[in-house]
């Protein structure tokens, strides 16, 4: 048996005519760009998440980027962000001239918004709210620090699409939610997409201006803009996955609970969940915590296991963002988890006897002494 970290065929094979039906029918229209189907993607992912606006664009760091831009943040300015994110979230800020400031993670591997107010200042603007592997941060204490200090907050919603606090989804609380739609994601497309969505009609606007070279009217330019359209195949194809993102994320669940309950061995630290804050996750990965990681990836790798780490080194120790300063040591949290996580396989259309065979494969590794 050959289990791969992640296999994206099977959720297109459970809808394959579906799918295919959507791409021929934009294929026949002769429209390419910014049509119907962006129009009605957008309609249906707002009213999905549960705000009035939604803006498609190219991909997930064309969300953050622009998000800054729009909202007048660059240089000389500060936004707090959790050190443990992946790099897109500091490169949306640092492409505007801004400056990241680094927060410890919780045990959830969000930010710790315990930690968030010892490091606003005078500069700070924005608080970037990542929601890894599926996990619901703790937006309503987030939006309190950000409203008591005058904040905006933007939602990094990447790897949480339908995820939710209190009933409320993420992408809901800040002043703009931002995702992704690349393909491994829960909601993912057959290629590069992206979208912002928000409660601000002119926020909203100033997208849809910005991502067409900052044209509101054709070859008429309000602003310096650039090109980032969710194209139309693209589109069409994702109003088709979000009709089936709920058992999509339900199948997630039922594979992750069953994780849960048969991982039996004792040096792995299991996901827990801030259900106490009244957070849930859609499960976008599966990521324990080992010591020895090597060589329980290198136990697996023998039985035709794939795993992945999500992620290997924390943003402040990249060598691309040298430049910061940071030193090793300065956030132990996030250097502790890097040198830790473990994703294990994860995928709608995984099958009993494919998780079965990992469970056991992982429950017999016999730990180095």
């Amino acid at each position: 048996m050959n289990i791969p970290a992640n296999r994206l065929d099977r959720a297109f094979l459970m809808h394959q005519s579906e799918y295919e039906e959507a791409a021929l029918r934009v294929l026949r229209s002769g429209y390419y760009v910014l049509g119907n189907e962006v129009a009605r993607f957008e309609e249906e992912f707002a009213a999905y998440i549960g705000t009035p606006y939604c803006v498609g664009l190219a991909s997930g760091l064309d969300a953050l980027w622009m998000a800054f831009r729009i909202l007048n943040i660059g240089s000389g300015d500060e936004v707090i962000v959790q050190a443990n994110a992946y790099i897109a979230c500091v490169m949306g800020i640092t492409m505007n001239g801004a400056h990241p400031i680094f927060v410890e993670p919780d045990r959830y591997h969000n930010i710790d918004v315990d930690r968030i107010e010892a490091a606003i200042t005078e500069k700070t603007k924005a608080i970037l709210a990542v929601h890894l592997y599926g996990q619901a941060s703790d937006m309503e204490a987030i939006v309190r620090i950000a409203e008591k200090h005058k904040l905006y907050v933007i939602e990094d919603c990447a790897q949480s699409h339908g995820a939710g606090q209190n009933g409320q989804k993420m992408g809901t609380f800040g002043h703009i939610g931002c995702f992704s739609f690349y393909p491994s994601k829960n909601l993912g497309a057959f290629g590069d997409a992206g979208a912002v969505v928000g409660n601000s009609a002119e926020i909203a606007e100033a997208f849809r201006i910005y991502r067409n070279y900052g044209s509101k009217n054709r070859y008429y330019n309000a602003v310096i803009g650039t090109n980032s359209r969710l194209d139309e195949i693209q589109a069409a194809l994702l109003r088709i996955r979000l009709s089936h993102l709920d058992e999509l994320n339900r199948e997630r669940q039922s594979l992750c609970e069953r994780y849960l309950k048969e991982l039996k061995h004792p040096d792995l630290e299991l996901p827990s969940i801030n259900t106490g804050s009244g957070c849930d996750t859609v499960w976008h990965q599966f990521v324990i915590r080992v010591s020895n990681r090597e060589k329980l990836m290198e136990h697996l790798r023998a039985r035709n296991i794939s795993t992945a780490i999500h992620y290997p080194v924390s943003p402040h120790r990249q060598e691309a963002y040298r430049g910061l300063g940071y030193q090793k040591g300065e956030f132990p949290v996030a250097e502790a988890y890097a040198d830790t996580v473990l994703s294990l396989p994860l995928f709608p259309g995984m099958t009993d006897k494919e998780q079965s065979y990992v469970i056991a494969a992982v429950n017999q590794w016999e730990k180095p002494l």
